[in-house]
């Protein structure tokens, strides 16, 4: 998963597979998502970022895998 933020466009894109884009669907006015050749989301692309999050927001954002907390080491 990549999280990036264009300041200049205020659009926060979240890729969530490095797969190629076939086509995207717009969810609500300026989210739209894109996907997979088979219909799966493959990112999420949110316009007008600072307005729907806070600075802080932006600036603090974190992820989590409880996946990895309970996987086998290798």
């Amino acid at each position: 998963m990549k999280i990036t933020y264009d300041e200049r466009a205020d659009a926060l894109y979240i890729l969530l597979r490095e797969v190629e884009p076939r086509s995207s669907m717009d969810i609500e006015k300026g989210i739209t998502v894109t996907l997979d050749g088979d219909g799966h989301i493959v990112g999420l692309d949110i316009l007008n970022a600072s307005e729907r999050l806070s600075p802080k927001e932006l600036i603090n954002m974190s992820y989590e895998n409880p996946l990895l907390a309970s996987a086998p080491e290798r």
